[in-house]
């Protein structure tokens, strides 16, 4: 009976959801500005398409031409990961990419307001910043807003000048690299037995149904230490700390602004004004423009869908798109 309730809800909400879509479609096809007849049908049907099934892997990477030099602002927000609702990897690389070969961009400022994600994306856009610096010749400056702390302060270390808002939070500089939970004991009191079948003795390490061994332990240590190793040398030589110096600051603790200007892993503690003003006078252009690159996610039905099914199987589970934590994360 009550996964009948249940479906009924969701049945429900689709089609209050199909009626907004369809609602919308015919406000687009109202009010929309028509060059001819052919191009707004096909907008018209293009638009729809993209709110019913979503268009978010290619529409953001159209590429923005400035008629004026200016200063790329790229806002990485939210978990570093491949994709989500605030950030995307692809579109993160491929904005770099255009930037490289923009003869009207002098620079670029990351605005970092992060909690951290994964080793592989965040290293993977450090180096195409360092890339960029190195083909163009051009500053890479850092703001940190609310918190910009591991894999935020990470992709930050490609900076040449890290600048902090006087309330942010930083550092976090040190790695997960894995979780572990072993369930064996309370299986074995509720009398259940779960077995892996698998070749190699430690391809189950990890897993709820059997402890981790020394073995094991040492395998994961490893990997977090290696993750580690690579983290501190990059904020080294980001930073022109001893390495020893790195990492008695790396123990994985979070920073106040003024912590991290004491302990040398910002520059300056300012606005994000006085930041612009201090790279327009070392660019000696205190009138450069500042352009906002953002990566702007667009909900779809399907996503309202989702939503839908979320509320009917749990009516009192709250959503919040900006995150602090994600499961999958090493940092």
């Amino acid at each position: 009976m009550k996964s009948i309730k249940k479906g009924f809800i969701v049945l429900i909400a689709m089609i209050i959801f199909m009626s907004i879509a369809l609602i919308s479609a015919s406000l687009n096809s109202k009010y929309e500005v028509r060059n001819s007849d052919n191009d707004s049908k096909n907008s018209n049907t293009t638009k729809n398409f993209e709110f019913l099934f979503g268009n978010n892997k290619w529409k953001k990477y159209e590429r923005k031409t400035f008629s004026d030099d200016y200063v790329a602002v790229i806002h990485i927000t939210g978990v570093i990961q491949k994709e989500g609702r605030t950030y995307n990897q692809k579109w993160l690389l491929k904005t770099i990419e255009d930037l490289k070969n923009d003869n009207k961009n002098y620079g670029i400022l990351l605005f970092i307001d992060s909690p951290g994600g994964t080793v592989y994306e965040s290293d993977e856009a450090y180096l195409k910043l360092l890339e960029y610096k190195k083909e163009t010749d051009k500053p890479v400056y850092a703001y940190f807003a609310s918190i910009a702390a591991s894999g935020g302060y990470y992709i930050g270390s490609a900076a040449d000048t890290i600048f902090a808002n006087r309330n942010t939070l930083t550092g976090s500089i040190g790695v997960i690299a894995g979780q572990s939970l072993d369930a064996t004991g309370l299986l074995d009191k509720i009398g259940i037995k779960s077995r892996t079948f698998t070749a190699g003795r430690n391809k189950n390490m990890m897993n709820y149904n059997q402890p981790l061994t020394s073995e094991q332990e040492s395998i994961m240590q490893s990997i977090a230490d290696d993750a580690y190793e690579q983290f501190t040398s990059i904020v080294a030589t980001s930073r022109k700390m001893p390495i020893t110096e790195v990492k008695r600051l790396a123990d994985g603790r979070i920073y106040t602004a003024n912590q991290a200007l004491q302990n040398g892993l910002v520059d300056k503690v300012c606005s994000l004004e006085d930041a612009k003003n201090l790279i327009g006078e070392e660019l000696n252009d205190s009138s450069i423009d500042f352009e906002d690159f953002e990566y702007n996610y667009e909900e779809t039905l399907r996503d309202f869908f989702g939503l839908a099914k979320s509320l009917a199987e749990n009516p009192t589970a709250q959503f919040n798109i900006n995150y602090l934590a994600s499961t999958s994360s090493f940092f």
